[in-house]
């Protein structure tokens, strides 16, 4: 049997409202260093394609999550063209290159406002096929599961802008980023349990941040995302699967000069996700919403808002 990869390059279409991304900031939630898979397209041997990420935040809020005149609104886009191969029937590499569009407006009454664009933090990913198992259960079902598991680095190709640390050293979030500056590294583990029709998807990845080149290190992340979903298949030509499912994010504070804990970073948030992905033939496209269940990030001065994600790709 023919396994399944994943990476489909996401693509363009603004149709939801929200997903973990735009490449922007290594607070939960946040796009520079977030690294979310979920259920990924069929694929061969190879695809490319485009994906296309959301993130709203408010950040600068006042004790117990007030919004105050110095309250911001910013907003995450990202546009990736990722891709992956597969070597033999056991080995896999992705890349993602991402393109981010940050904007933030400052105050109750939008007086103020930022924007960044610009190439993100490419990543690489390797990953090898732990387990493939198929088989007939008692009842003549078929019962299928996987599990892959790799490493990857993320490169420090997007610009960090000085002045946001600064700011971060008298206590104010450093997420309004293209990049870290830094080289980090991931390691994950992809698990999919399937009878029949109905399957898992568990995905874990853990991300080693290091210091960078202006003493400033953004705290290692654990993400976690488990999906629910079911496989339709129309004539043997289209495969719908809508899925639902959580995402668990978490990570202590940023580090400054090795020794001073940042203030407004860190913290752990809980969110709901809806979506489908279709196939037809040697196309994917899918995306999904995702909604906080529970947060709480930099001591309740950060709050995450909705997110979406959508996806083309093309197997070949």
């Amino acid at each position: 049997m023919r396994k399944k990869i994943i990476l489909s390059i996401l693509s363009v279409v603004a149709l939801f409202a929200n997903m973990p991304v735009s490449v922007a900031c290594d607070v939960c939630g946040c796009g520079v260093g977030s690294y979310y898979l979920g259920i990924l397209p069929d694929f061969n041997k190879r695809f490319a394609g485009l994906r296309y990420q959301q993130n709203r935040l408010q950040t600068h809020l006042g004790p117990n999550g007030i919004r105050t005149p110095n309250s911001t609104n910013e907003t995450y886009r990202t546009m990736e063209l990722w891709g992956a191969w597969s070597f033999g029937e056991r080995w896999r590499v992705m890349t993602i290159i991402p393109y981010s569009f940050n904007e933030r407006t400052i105050g109750n009454n939008s007086l103020e406002t930022g924007k960044k664009n610009g190439l993100g933090d490419i990543v690489v990913m390797g990953h090898y096929k732990l387990l493939d198992d198929v088989r007939t259960t008692g009842t003549n079902k078929l019962l299928m599961q996987s599990l892959w598991v790799g490493a990857g680095i993320k490169t420090p190709t997007g610009e960090y802008d000085t002045s946001e640390q600064s700011s971060a050293e008298m206590g104010a979030p450093n997420n309004f980023q293209l990049g870290t500056a830094s080289t980090d590294f991931m390691i994950n583990a992809a698990y999919d349990i399937r009878l029949m029709d109905a399957g898992l998807n568990v995905n874990a990845t853990y991300k080693i941040n290091t210091e960078n080149k202006h003493d400033y290190r953004y705290a290692n992340k654990l993400t976690i995302n488990a999906l629910a979903y079911y496989k339709f298949n129309i004539k043997n030509k289209v495969r719908i699967s809508p899925n639902a499912g959580v995402l668990y994010e978490t990570q202590p504070k940023d580090v400054l000069y090795n020794r001073f804990d940042v203030t407004q970073s860190g913290g752990h948030s809980t969110m709901g996700i809806a979506g489908v992905e279709i196939n037809v033939g040697a196309i994917s496209i899918g995306g999904n919403f995702q909604t906080p269940i529970n947060q709480n990030l930099a001591d309740g001065r950060i709050k995450a808002e909705n997110r979406f994600m959508t996806h083309v790709s093309f197997s070949f």
